[in-house]
């Protein structure tokens, strides 16, 4: 009796599991795994565009913000479905080493110079960020860094390099290895300049307590694309899921949504919609 329990037991098992696993396979189908930015997420623009999303798809997302760097990083291991980064030069070496299908422009925003009211660098006075990081050399006025191989933290690399100063060892020169809305709080707390994007940084501003000291060269355009992975490469992600997501950043109704994000409250937006536009007339 106890034997034919047992044999009962197990071909239930093996049944329920047999109709589990379809349904847990689908389910897995439905989850997308999005690695992007910290400032994708702190400037609040994901927590209004993924719910559309989620609705009109059936998907859920799973969003990962990190550096550029990082999320690129996780796109190389296959542990991402879609990016959504901040990073041109690393962008396009992640598409020429064969790691995605697809790189789309979705929007810009610019960097920006903040610091404290008393600006004791001066920084008002710079004619253009490579003028104002000289000044804070110069000055040995504290700087926070990101330090986290983000497109913020290259894009400051690039500006100190065309600035001919190697920041890196100096006392004045600290690194957060955190996040932009971390690193500007981090920033206000010590009454230190940094380099953020406009949009996490107007998300933030009410309570951080710094002003924008140094802004509108070419050279501190911010420019977002969205990257589909090569399923070739990475046979286990969910490509129509995150052919699904990048679909919909370039959608006219999404385009149109990032365009006005930030204008109630801020009375500009925090983003420009780009679809469809030629990269290098950006900032023109």
């Amino acid at each position: 009796m106890r034997k034919r329990y047992v044999g009962f037991a197990v071909a239930l098992f093996v049944l329920l599991a047999g109709f589990m696993s379809p349904c847990l396979a689908a389910e897995a189908q439905k989850t997308i795994i999005l690695a992007t930015t910290t400032s994708t997420q702190d400037s609040g623009l994901l927590d209004v565009l993924i719910p559309v999303f989620e609705k009109e798809t059936g998907y859920f997302v799973k969003t990962i913000a990190v550096g550029s760097g990082q999320a690129m990083a996780m796109g190389q291991k296959g542990e991402a479905d879609v990016l959504l980064v901040h990073s041109p030069d690393a962008e396009k070496k992640f598409m020429a080493e064969g790691y995605g299908i697809s790189r789309r422009l979705v929007m810009h925003n610019d960097f920006i110079v903040v610091g404290p009211p008393s600006d004791p660098a001066a920084l008002k006075a710079a004619a253009s960020s490579v003028e104002a990081f000289k000044k804070i050399a110069a000055t040995q006025s504290l700087f926070m860094s990101r330090g986290d191989n983000s497109g913020t933290h290259s894009k400051e690399k690039s500006i100190w390099k065309a600035a001919e100063i190697n920041p890196e060892g100096q006392t004045w020169y600290q690194q957060t290895g955190l996040g932009m809305g971390q690193t500007l709080n981090v920033s206000a707390e010590k009454k230190a300049y940094t380099l953020a994007d406009r949009g996490t940084y107007l998300a933030l501003k009410k309570n951080l307590g710094l002003d924008i000291l140094n802004e509108g060269d070419s050279r501190l355009l911010n420019v977002y694309s969205v990257i589909e992975l090569d399923p070739a490469k990475f046979p286990k992600i969910n490509v129509e899921g995150g052919k699904a997501f990048a679909d919909f950043m370039l959608a006219a109704k999404t385009q149109a949504m990032i365009g006005v994000f930030g204008v109630d409250k801020f009375g500009s937006p925090l983003f420009f919609p780009d679809a469809g536009k030629n990269e290098d007339s950006l900032g023109k």
